[in-house]
């Protein structure tokens, strides 16, 4: 590492922290509204987490199904959401997002065509109509290279393979960031008129995720509480259904959901289809949660394949339709010497994502610090205990453009000159990570990030109960513990470093999880609990999350508005998906 007496100062209007979607779509707003920003990444440019997200991305286009319309979508989400979402959100991503994937579209991203020449669009778990639009089974790639291009034709600084360690924050506002090049070592110091957080979730924290396990740890959840912003949700995080088990190194890779969307089936051990039992109407096509817990049952109950999971098959299609529909699902089993157009894959559930995050104003992106806002992943209220499969995607253009847009008009107004960040601040920050690099304890941040892994999957998983919250928080103690004695010193470049530092974000973000898990005494979408199974009308609110001056969690509850009327009605009109189409 760098010596602590030296680091590279760089000023920027607006610093966007996260090179995904999310982020990349805050940039191509306030470019286009000629505000300078630089986006900082983790990886190399191109190479962020939304590449992952497979499925499609939900807009009311009726390219399909005519009567479907944005107030429907907005209903689907809140009940998928088990109606602890922010309505106003709901309503913001289901009225915008029509607008953003033409956008996409116009932008060059080659979405799947009806005959007709429109967008296509297929069927997603607990939706009442085709309204996922997809790129076979690589949207978030295409996506993604779609973003990225424009991003470059508007010249839009971008620095990758950075780990940011703190936002400074000054006189009670953002003014910046510290972090370091993970390629030399180089200290950096980020001076700000506005800070974006674009850092996506945590769901890298349990032992089988969809997620590479150096992203997705917790890197938001650090920094928003370092700063003083107040989270939400934190409790409800997302597994999905179908994740691979094997080989070893691909265990936990997400299936897709378009798998089921096309028709693919799920059957245990015994070649039973036990979704039958579980949700005869639905079937494999009903709210991620569900589907789960389902298949965790089937697990459980030792009716799961020798490999501990079920097999989902979509064979009975025809094998060209698989190729064109599901490519890169056929090619990721091929490679192991699995064809899916003969015979089925092996899945378990795996965590997928992070409906908890930092609470925002979702008509700014303003978090609970003046000059910070956050966007993407990152947030949290959109989906509230359980994400409607394709609006994950739909979120981070929708609220990327509203957040660079309220940015763009707010620094029109107020200029965008960048006042310097304190000198003390950022040597405090480079002094703890100098001596967090050399540290020469007793043990390994890596080892410890696995024991963690594990900790949650057992005790704040698929499904929990007060004396396993209670356990897993009394682990999590002794983990803490050893925490403070890491072996990081000789480790080759940064990687001691930043595993030291993803471990203190999962620390952090792993006592919220069970904390708020423990806190909320009901069942409700991704949460279950099976020691209070049912859904309370009383915890129809979210749990809020800040840190005390002590550097102490409080938590405290507050209640969710009512949606608007015109979502209400849809409400009321009780769509719902007929799942027997795809018979």
């Amino acid at each position: 590492m760098a010596e602590s007496t030296t680091y590279e100062r760089i000023e920027t209007p607006v610093l966007i922290i996260g090179a995904g979607a999310a982020g990349l779509r805050t940039a191509i707003e306030l470019a286009q509204s000629g505000i300078r920003c630089l986006v900082l990444g983790k990886r190399r440019h191109g190479d962020a987490h939304t590449r992952w997200a497979a499925g499609g991305i939900n807009a009311s286009l009726g390219s399909l199904d005519a009567e479907d319309r944005w107030e429907i979508h907005a209903a689907d989400t809140l009940r998928e959401g088990h109606f602890v979402c922010d309505p106003r959100a709901v309503e913001l991503l289901a009225r915008h997002a029509p607008d953003r994937v033409r956008e996409l579209q116009a932008w060059g991203c080659d979405f799947s065509r009806t005959e007709e020449g429109g967008i296509n669009q297929r069927y997603f778990g607990a939706q009442s109509f085709r309204r996922t639009c997809f790129v076979g089974d690589r949207t978030g790639e295409a996506m993604l290279r779609t973003l990225v291009e424009r991003a470059r034709a508007l010249e839009i600084p971008y620095r990758e393979n950075t780990f940011v360690t703190r936002i400074l924050v000054d006189d009670g506002r953002a003014r910046g960031a510290v972090g370091f090049d993970m390629d030399t070592g180089r200290f950096l110091a980020f001076s700000a008129a506005a800070v974006v957080l674009a850092a996506a979730g945590h769901t890298a924290l349990y032992r089988r995720s969809s997620s590479r396990e150096d992203e997705n740890t917790g890197d938001t959840v650090a920094l928003a509480c370092g700063a003083g912003a107040v989270l939400r949700d934190m409790e409800f995080v997302q597994f999905h259904p179908t994740g691979m088990i094997r080989p070893p190194e691909m265990r936990g890779r997400l299936v897709t959901e378009a798998v089921r969307g096309e028709g693919g089936r799920l059957f245990n051990a015994s070649g039973e289809r036990f979704m039958e039992r579980y949700s005869p109407e639905q079937m494999e096509l009903d709210a991620r949660d569900v589907v789960a817990r389902a298949i965790y049952e089937e697990i459980q109950a030792g009716r799961g394949t020798p490999g501990g999971g079920v097999r989902l098959d979509i064979s009975h299609r025809e094998a060209d339709f698989i190729r064109e529909r599901l490519p890169k699902i056929y090619g990721q089993f091929r490679e192991q010497g699995i064809d899916i157009t003969r015979e089925p894959m092996e899945v378990a559930p795996t965590a997928h994502y992070a409906m908890g995050g930092v609470m925002v104003d979702f008509d700014t992106g303003a978090t609970t610090v003046e000059g910070l806002f956050a966007v993407g992943e990152a947030t949290a209220g959109v989906h509230g205990a359980n994400r409607l499969g394709g609006n994950s995607l739909a979120e981070t253009v929708v609220f990327g453009q509203i957040t660079g847009a309220h940015l763009a008009g707010d620094l029109a107004l107020t200029g965008t000159s960048v006042p310097p960040v304190g000198e003390d601040l950022v040597r405090e920050e480079i002094t703890a990570l100098s001596r967090l690099a050399a540290a020469d304890g007793e043990h390994e941040p890596r080892e410890l990030v696995g024991e963690l892994g594990v900790l949650l999957w057992d005790h704040a998983g698929i499904v929990r109960t007060e004396e396993g919250l209670g356990a897993g928080l009394a682990t999590l103690q002794g983990v803490g513990r050893r925490a403070r004695s890491l072996a990081t010193a000789g480790t080759a470049g940064t990687e001691g470093l930043e595993w030291a530092l993803n471990l203190r974000s999962m620390l952090l973000a792993a006592e919220m999880i069970l904390r708020g898990a423990l806190l909320r005494s009901e069942s409700r979408g991704a949460h279950y609990r099976s020691d209070a199974p049912e859904t309370r009308a009383e915890w129809r609110k979210s749990i809020l999350y800040a840190r005390n001056a002590d550097d102490t969690l409080r938590l405290r509850t507050e209640p969710i508005p009512e949606p608007p009327s015109s979502v209400q009605a849809a409400l009321d009109e009780s769509h719902e998906l007929d799942y027997h189409h795809l018979e």
